[in-house]
This record gives C-alpha cells, sequence and structure tokens, in this order.
C-alpha cells in the first residue's frame, strides 16, 4: 500500500508500486483534471505539484510518490481563484483546454519561487505542449499572473466556479439519436 498527500489529504493507494502517479490520481483517485497526454513526459499534459515541483506525474511511479505530497489542478484551487487560473482566461489563453491544467500547474510553481518572472524564465519553466499554439499568450497570462499574485494588478472578476454539484447530480433526460436517412 502506497500512501501520500493529495490535495491536503491523505490517500493510500491500494495499486501495483510501479503504477504512475497519473493513473493512481486518474483512477483511483478520480481527479480527471490531471491529463493524459503522450506518457512520455513530453507534452507536460500530467503536470502536477511533488513537493511544491512541478513535476509530470506519467513519469512518477507512486511508489516514488511515497509520502510526498501532491498538489493537482483541483486542489490549486476549486472557485478557480488563483491568479494563473484567472490570468489565462482574462488573456484568452485558452482554446481546447486540454492542456490547460498542466499549463497552470507548472506556471503557478514558477511563480511560487519567482514572484516576476522574465519572458525567458517562463519560456524555461512551461514546457507543455499546446497544440492550439497560445504560447504569447500564454506569456503574457503568466506575466500577468505574477503582477495579480503580487498584488501590482487585479483581474475584475474570477470566472464562473462552474456547474454546481447539485446541478451535476441531477437526472438529465436520454437525448434521442436523429433519425437517419438511407
Amino acid at each position: 500500500m502506497t500512501s501520500m498527500t493529495v490535495n491536503g489529504k491523505p490517500m493510500r493507494f491500494l495499486m501495483d508500486p510501479d503504477t504512475p502517479l497519473l493513473w493512481a490520481l486518474r483512477d483511483a483517485a478520480n481527479l480527471t483534471g490531471t491529463k493524459y497526454g503522450c506518457g512520455e513526459g513530453d507534452c507536460g499534459a500530467c503536470m502536477v505539484h511533488v513537493d511544491g515541483e512541478a513535476l509530470r506525474s506519467c513519469l512518477i511511479t507512486i511508489s516514488e510518490a511515497e509520502g510526498r505530497f501532491i498538489t493537482t489542478i483541483e486542489g490549486l484551487s476549486r472557485d478557480r481563484s488563483h491568479p494563473v487560473q484567472q490570468a489565462l482566461v482574462a488573456q484568452q489563453a485558452i482554446q481546447c483546454g486540454y492542456c490547460t491544467p498542466g499549463i497552470a500547474m507548472a506556471a503557478s510553481a514558477l511563480l511560487a519561487k519567482t514572484a516576476a518572472p522574465s519572458e525567458a524564465e517562463i519560456k524555461a519553466a512551461i514546457p507543455n505542449l499546446c497544440r492550439c499554439g497560445v504560447y504569447p499568450r500564454l506569456v503574457r497570462a503568466i506575466e500577468r499572473a505574477g503582477r495579480v499574485a503580487r498584488r501590482a494588478e487585479t483581474i475584475s472578476a474570477a470566472p464562473a466556479p462552474g456547474i454546481d454539484a447539485r446541478d451535476a447530480a441531477r437526472e438529465v433526460p436520454a437525448i434521442s439519436a436523429p433519425a437517419t436517412r438511407d
């Protein structure tokens, strides 16, 4: 049994110790904000914080994460009030959104260490691949998030927190597929 703290809560995983942390988080802990992209550590979609450092969870086994503190996108800010999340939305640096959780995790780790990173530091710290190509907006968003974190700037409104849990649990009538033409 492997134990670690995930988003501030102790967790035990009854899985093979060689299981990548990515799959323990997604499949066992149901923390699906951490995305599977390549499984090779190249894309960064699976980025999480491990003891405050941004690491690719597809490259870390749960035995390597034993006793460590893991933060996923769900633990960064449930209401999307983290400066990185606000700035990504405000700068329109999100397109399809698949890479966004990994980018937010890499950016928040950078800002925790460097309050006002340069463009070169941002580019070096964000190894994530974005198929939509929003890189110039990502740099501006991370610069802005740094200003917000330093209280040098504010963003007028946080993004909406999403679907209320009560609404998500409601039964929704099934939608039938339209009739096909022969």
